[in-house]
């Protein structure tokens, strides 16, 4: 029992309980705190995206898909909302908004109507309504935050400092 009792009492010796973090911030204030194995997307003061899975955070230096850059070279942080497909969505509305005008005016011709009374000021109201929503739905598929101003990111070293 005592072998089997001394792997578990040596655990804590081995594994780094502390990590370190980047904080993205709007004038001060906390808006997403990143961490080893989180996926971001980001921009590089060089004018490079890269997106990924963070590997590692230490020592300022961030490490992303076997590249490392320091924290202060990021110049922007796009946010995608994950949970549902925003931009599919949009597409989605977009085209029905298309086809309610579409399907107004083939109605009106295979009833040999007149041109101008093809379309009623409620499929008018339903089209731009499907529109106006399909391309609000696609805007807020993803949020760049340009860092500067208004949000900065800051490297919190949680772990052990190099000495």
């Amino acid at each position: 029992m005592k072998w089997l009792a001394l792997p578990l009492l040596l655990l804590p010796f081995c594994s780094r309980s502390q990590i370190d973090v980047l904080i993205l911030k709007k004038n001060g204030i906390r808006v997403k705190t990143y961490t080893p194995g989180m996926e971001i997307n980001l921009e590089t003061i060089y004018d490079q995206w890269f997106e990924g899975t963070l590997a590692d955070i230490r020592h300022d230096s961030v490490f992303l898909n076997g590249l490392s850059f320091h924290y202060q070279e990021i110049k922007a942080i796009e946010l995608s909302h994950a949970k549902l497909n925003y931009r599919v969505d949009g597409t989605i509305l977009l085209a029905a908004g298309v086809g309610v005008m579409a399907l107004g005016a083939v109605n009106g011709l295979i009833r040999g109507d007149p041109a101008n009374a093809w379309y009623t000021p409620t499929s008018f109201i339903t089209a731009g309504a499907l529109v106006a929503l399909g391309l609000a739905v696609r805007s807020a598929a993803s949020k760049r935050y340009l860092l500067g101003k208004k949000y900065s990111l800051e490297y919190l070293a949680v772990s052990e400092t190099k000495k």
